[in-house]
């Protein structure tokens, strides 16, 4: 039987007898593959693609010269709008590119392979095409990514796909020019716009997002939303009047998009603190907004309000920052901040170094839950920048995808900490109830998807609120008691409550059929050929990605609500969510078998079926479920009914790296002594296997392992204490505790300086390392700067030896251990905050280390307290050695000293630098002293003979922190109380030696501290030395 002869239109297109009949033929493909998914599946296995890609590449050469030269040619036929047969051609060709792309995620590995991107982005220029054909080239374009969005296959590293085309240094300025357009028509405003959208679905890394800011695309935009400034009339330049046009902005028209731009700016800035500020800056902005004048005269004032209660129901601003405020209503004076008070019987687990604010929540888990921040809020000192008051104004009166897209932006940059203190009141009162009301099941958005100029499924605005609108509020309610109490008086809780149970509800199937063939498929596509004939994987559809993105941003903003307050997680509760948090942290068993057997399906992140969850939706459960398992009353009841363990047990042993982080940080919060789970968990075999990522060379997984295993020790019988330090491994403890990232990064510093890109010169010279190796900062001080290549190669194999069970660690990733840093300075580790340049590259590095040296020294000191605390303390001076634990305490309190310069000005007196502990480490190191003064005489004996120790407690009686002062009172305490008669001679010894030491005087020093616990723990200690 002979295989049919190619279809007349395949054979035209191949050679064509003539420009017209070509067009003919293209127009009759066209009119086949729009809306006909089997027609498309057809052609593509005909190898349709080859000849549209040589029709598309025909346009390269004179570009716009060659264009005017066809349309003055009186020989040349035309078609429709004045175009050449050529031209028609290239227009229809793309054409049917974006209708084979709308297809969906099994035509895009054709696509790459018929070497179809490469001429689409080279007809995006405006320089070499016609407007149209731009236009078209755009939408074919946003088709590709929106295809991309539910492919399986990671086409991200594909040499002939969108992203790695698309970012370089030949096609990102195209990208800037369409965006400077100043055409008021309606096509270039259509091209402005599916351009930003383009910037948004394709900004994926932070590669793409330097390229961005460094080519001149960030400016661009910052053009493009100066120009929305001016068309609002809120132009602060006295040189433009009203919304005229001001040097080379020009106020945007009725046909200008406002949303796209703003998607695409957050796209940028998210995950940057210095592209946010580049912005921000941008000549753009300075040339709407005027400086305010330092008097405060061109402020236009709010009237005042008269009445008896005036002064108490608004705050009227007598000198505003901007006058783009008083656009804004007026605030009430009194504010809900001073009932916020934190009742949470579960301190956040938060970065070391963290402060007291009421703003403290947990640290990030995961990529996914990057809206989650480890520390308290930021506020900017200097003066804010006008555009935030503009963009304020702009979330409130453009209609709801506008407005989502401004509130976003303004989310971002006030977790960059660039809004000042009295914005969180604003976005309390005026953002989250207009966010809220997103979340309504009849909200109807008044802006046509069409009317944004994307008609893609994905960027429909009623899917685009329900997706994004949680996601924001989270960002905005995660570092604020203020704004999540916003939240839950809106009815944010129960509209998030729904929203998460709808994501359950029964989808419809797929209904898209692949058309039938005598066939195989292996017939039809032979094994290795890959010349755009054989389609991909199918994907997921654009419903199982909405209902993947709902389900994540909602847990996301039930986790940041949930955060701090046991009043919103009881409410959470009683919405009946716990389930479904349960339910979502369940993976597909089949990607659990595929990572077993070392497959890889791809890193896309919304996969299979509906009923599936995907990785971010369950990083975003394991921040919901950590968030509500801060309360006392929810373990024991609503977490322990719903089965959270045992979901959570299957995800700290699976293979993905993000899984066990986030999965091990709701461990944390399990296994605290109160806690009705925590024996199952132990039993399960949850403590050898939090050892064993204990040992992890992730800096988040070891972090959250070791503050698990705190917790476990905690209160525990001395057998599971034991076996944990025996699992966990003394001389492993020994080094984590030991790992003084801070000293490195000074010494560093003071030795080689930081390079212009960021990155820093090798540590060569002891120090402790990742690896564990011991080294000696001071005597590195002292060593001749001309040391021989011999002892730098000697040093360097010693930084790869590893010893206990960490196993081999190349210098390249120790280094990346010492030197990665993150976007903000303090978050947690992740791909996507990496900066490039302008930032110290170890700033990161030092916040893990240390919070990991913290709860190691915790992990010491719930060892060694509780009942049986002497016979583990006997345990611990056998197991890591008396001596030692006695030099480690000591090197913790000891204030580090080197130089500050190069080698070359070590003579320098004035280059010396005293660098103290962190407070917590102090505090840390302090409460093992404690327990062991509240240890057996034989222990107390021992500790008072450590002079060198105790002198460097006794400054800390005057440190500023009072948490630091109490410890100090009671080791004094404990030093000094009677156990018996046979100790009391014992006992008048060490209160001997603590007098010679100057103790008494701080104590007498003390009656008089300003905090109340401190003055009654320093009477209580001068009674007891005084009677003895």
């Amino acid at each position: 039987m002979t295989r049919p002869s190619d279809p007349p239109i395949l054979s035209e297109l191949r050679s064509a007898s003539s420009p017209a009949s070509q067009v003919a033929a293209l127009r009759a493909l066209k009119n086949e593959v729009i809306g006909h998914e089997q027609k498309k599946e057809m052609w593509i296995g005909l190898g349709v693609l080859a000849p549209i890609a040589r029709i598309l590449n025909t346009h390269r050469g004179n570009g716009k010269r060659r264009h005017r030269d066809v349309n003055n040619s009186t020989n040349q036929s035309k078609q429709s709008g004045g175009r050449s047969d050529d031209e028609e051609a290239r227009l229809q060709a793309i054409i049917i590119v974006g209708s084979l792309a709308h297809g969906g995620p099994a035509y895009i590995p054709p696509i790459f392979a018929g070497l179809i991107i490469s001429p689409l982005l080279a007809l995006i220029s405006p320089a070499e095409s016609s407007p149209h054909l731009v236009l078209n080239a755009l939408r074919s374009l946003n088709a590709v990514a929106d295809s991309l969005f539910l492919s399986h296959s990671d086409h991200d590293t594909n040499e002939d796909g969108l992203l790695h085309l698309l970012y370089t240094e030949q096609h990102l300025p195209n990208i800037a020019n369409l965006l400077l357009q100043t055409s008021p028509s309606l096509v270039a405003q259509q091209q402005i716009a599916l351009t930003a959208a383009l910037i948004s679905k394709t900004c994926r890394d932070e590669h793409h997002r330097a390229m961005l800011a460094q080519t001149g695309v960030l400016e661009a935009l910052a053009v493009r939303l100066a120009s929305f400034v001016v068309a609002t009339g809120c132009s602060l330049n006295p040189s433009n009047g009203g919304s005229k046009p001001m040097g080379d902005i020009a106020p945007a028209t009725s046909r200008s998009r406002t949303s796209p731009i703003l998607q695409a700016i957050g796209a940028i800035i998210q995950h940057s603190k210095p592209r946010a500020i580049q912005f921000l800056n941008a000549p753009a902005f300075t040339s709407v907004f005027q400086k305010p004048h330092p008097d405060g005269a061109s402020y236009e004032k709010k009237p005042i309000v008269c009445g008896p209660n005036a002064s108490n129901m608004f705050n009227v601003r007598q000198a505003p920052p901007n006058a783009i405020d008083v656009l804004i209503p007026p605030l009430p004076s009194t504010h809900f901040r001073s009932s916020l008070a934190p009742n949470s019987n579960f301190p956040p687990l938060g970065a070391l170094g963290s402060s007291s604010k009421q703003t403290q929540i947990s640290r990030s888990f995961s990529s996914a839950i990057e809206v989650i921040q480890s520390q308290g809020l930021e506020f900017i000192e200097e003066e804010e920048s006008t555009l935030i008051a503009w963009l304020l104004y702009i979330a409130r009166i453009e209609n709801e995808v506008a407005g989502l897209m401004a509130a976003w932006v303004l989310a971002i940059l006030y977790q960059h900490g660039l809004t000042k203190r009295g914005r969180e009141a604003a976005f309390a009162l005026l953002l989250v109830p207009s966010l809220v009301r997103m979340l309504d099941k009849d909200s109807k958005p008044s802006l046509d998807a069409s009317d944004t100029y994307d008609t893609s499924v994905l960027a429909s605005s009623d899917r685009l609120l329900k997706e994004q609108a949680p996601s924001v509020l989270a960002m905005l309610a995660a570092n604020s008691l203020e704004i999540q109490r916003a939240a839950a008086d809106a009815g944010a809780i129960k509209k998030l409550s729904q929203l998460l149970k709808e994501s359950y509800d029964e989808m419809p199937a797929n209904t898209s059929a692949a058309m039938w063939t005598p066939e195989s498929s292996t017939a039809r596509h032979p094994e290795g050929r890959d010349d755009g004939s054989k389609l991909g994987p199918a994907g997921v559809s654009a419903t199982a990605y909405h209902v993947m993105r709902v389900r994540e941003s909602v847990l996301i903003a039930l986790a940041a609500i949930a955060s701090d307050k046991d009043e919103y997680r009881r409410a959470i509760i009683d919405n009946g969510v716990v389930p479904f948090v349960v339910k979502t942290l369940k993976p597909d068993e089949s990607d659990l078998v595929a990572q077993a057997n070392g497959q890889n399906e791809g890193t896309s992140r919304y996969r299979k079926a509906f009923t599936e969850n995907c990785k971010d939706a369950i990083l975003a459960a394991c921040g919901a479920a950590r968030a509500l398992s801060r309360s006392v009353s929810t373990l024991r009841t609503s977490l322990m009914d719903a089965g959270l363990p045992a979901p959570l047990f299957v995800l700290i042993k699976c293979q993905d790296l993000e899984l066990q982080i986030a999965a091990t940080a709701v461990v944390t919060n399990l296994v605290l002594h109160f806690s009705p789970m925590r024996e199952a968990i132990i039993e399960a075999g949850a403590l050898k296997i939090l050892c064993e990522h204990a040992h992890s060379m992730n800096a988040n997984l070891r972090l959250n392992s070791v503050w698990a295993l705190k917790h476990v020790v905690l209160d525990a019988s001395n057998a599971i204490k034991m076996s944990c330090l025996e699992e966990l491994g003394p001389g492993w403890l020994k080094q984590i505790v030991n790992n003084d990232a801070e000293t490195a990064n000074h010494a560093t510093m003071s030795r080689s300086g930081d390079h212009e890109d960021g990155s820093s010169t090798p540590i060569r010279m002891s120090t402790p390392n990742a690896a564990g190796e011991q080294v000696d900062l001071l005597n590195a001080v002292e060593e001749d700067s001309r040391e021989s290549s011999q002892e730098l190669e000697e040093d360097a194999e010693e930084d790869l030896k590893m010893v206990d069970s960490i196993g081999a660690l190349s210098r390249a990733e120790l280094d990346r251990k010492l030197y990665s840093h993150s976007g903000s300075g303090r978050g947690p580790i992740s791909e996507t905050t990496i900066l490039t340049g302008r930032r110290r590259s170890s700033e990161l590095a030092l916040t893990d280390e240390l919070a990991i040296q913290q709860q190691g020294l915790d992990f010491i000191r719930n060892l060694i307290c509780g009942s049986g605390a002497s016979d583990m303390i006997e345990h611990i001076f056998r197991e890591l050695g008396q001596d030692k634990i006695f030099e480690l305490l000591a090197a913790k309190l000891r204030p580090r000293v080197f130089n500050a310069f190069n080698r070359e000005r070590r003579s320098s007196e004035n280059g010396v630098r005293h660098v103290q502990p962190q407070t917590d480490i102090i505090v840390s190191v302090c409460y093992i002293i404690v327990h062991i003064a509240a240890g057996s005489t034989r222990q107390r004996q021992l500790l008072i003979s450590q002079t060198e120790l105790l002198k460097l407690i006794v400054p800390l009686f005057s440190h500023p922190s009072k948490d630091v002062r109490v410890c100090c009172l009671w080791i004094v305490i404990n030093l000094t109380w009677i156990d018996d008669a046979s100790d009391k001679m014992n006992c008048k010894a060490r209160a001997r030696e603590l007098k010679k030491l100057g103790v008494f005087e701080k104590l007498e020093h003390m009656e008089h501290d300003a905090d109340l616990d401190c003055r009654e723990r320093a009477r209580t200690a001068i009674n007891q030395m005084s009677t003895l």
